[in-house]
This record gives C-alpha cells, sequence and structure tokens, in this order.
C-alpha cells in the first residue's frame, strides 16, 4: 500500500465514507516562535459522509514497530476550515490528551 493509500483508507475506517485526493498542501503551524509541526497535508474529498465535505489526513512514523505510520485523520467541520486548523486542532487535542501529533 502507498502512503496515499493509507491515508484514504484511514479516512474510510475513521469516519465511514469514501475519499479521493484533491490536493497536497504544505503547512508549518509554529507556537511560541517555534515549529510545532511541519509537513505536507492531504486534502481528501468525501463521497457519503453526512456532515463533511472534505478531511485532512497525515501521517508520521509510529513508535508501534508493527505500524510503519500513525495517521491522523481531521474532517472539514467548522473551526477546522483548512489544512493548517486541522493541524491546529490535532496539536491542541493530543496536547490535551498528552501526546505529539508527530
Amino acid at each position: 500500500m502507498t502512503y496515499l493509500d493509507d491515508l484514504a483508507a484511514a479516512i474510510g475506517r475513521t469516519h465511514g465514507c469514501e475519499a479521493h485526493l484533491e490536493e497536497f498542501v504544505p503547512v508549518a503551524v509554529t507556537r511560541l516562535g517555534a515549529i510545532a509541526w511541519e509537513g505536507d497535508v492531504g486534502i481528501f474529498l468525501l463521497d457519503g459522509h453526512p456532515k463533511a465535505r472534505r478531511c485532512y489526513a497525515w501521517g508520521y512514523p509510529s513508535d508501534d514497530e508493527a505500524a510503519s505510520r500513525d495517521i491522523i485523520t481531521v474532517l472539514e467541520l467548522p473551526p477546522v476550515v483548512s489544512a493548517e486548523t486541522a493541524v491546529r486542532s490535532a496539536l491542541e487535542s493530543r496536547g490535551r490528551a498528552g501526546t505529539g501529533v508527530g
């Protein structure tokens, strides 16, 4: 499976719909003047989701030896309206849970 396939499959498993890549965009999120996360985020069009039209997804190397990467998926539902706000939302969510985004 390719990286793109992994992202689309994760969206399907997590959100119960089909996902089709629209584009990848570079995102850099800073906190307190330092880069908190930087990488490419996939923007996927959704087919069959009742509320969201898009989903943002990206992966990072997994700490789990059985998995090659962990994947984050964030639906485009307010306040998430862009790839950058999706990453910020994931960072805030992971920060509250005490884990990193990758």
